[in-house]
């Protein structure tokens, strides 16, 4: 099991661009599949990004195509999320998850359940002024 701890959140104004961090401990987590999910106030949680355990398949939300970017680091144990050309429609707290249970693809489908990750981290405040 690994265990996460996102960085990077914090105010911004709109246009603006943040990049978001996640590192992890515990074994064998290039064998995961990582997702960013975020939650807006009054809000249900939402799948944004996610990157298979290799990096080379990435899929995203079609609120944040083009815009943002997600990538990681096996050597290192992390994930980031490169946000750019932010809106205020972006503000939330952001997680990251992890999972062995599915594929990257099926991230978003499974992150509904959030008993059907194997991990999350505590999540990370992200506020876009306009």
């Amino acid at each position: 099991q690994v265990q996460l701890v996102e960085s990077g959140g914090g105010l911004v104004q709109a246009g603006a661009s943040l990049r978001l961090s996640c590192a992890a401990s515990g074994r064998a987590f290039s064998s995961y599949a990582m997702g960013w999910f975020r939650q807006a106030p009054g809000k249900e949680r939402e799948f944004v990004a996610a990157v298979s355990w290799s990096g080379g398949n990435r899929y995203y939300a079609d609120s944040v195509k083009g815009r943002f970017t997600i990538s990681r680091d096996n050597a290192k144990n992390t994930v980031s999320l490169q946000m750019n050309s932010l809106k205020p429609e972006d503000t939330g707290v952001y997680y990251c998850a992890a999972t062995r249970r599915g594929t990257a693809q099926a991230m978003g489908a499974l992150g509904r359940d959030m008993n059907a990750l194997d991990a999350w981290g505590q999540g990370t405040l992200v506020t876009v002024s306009s």
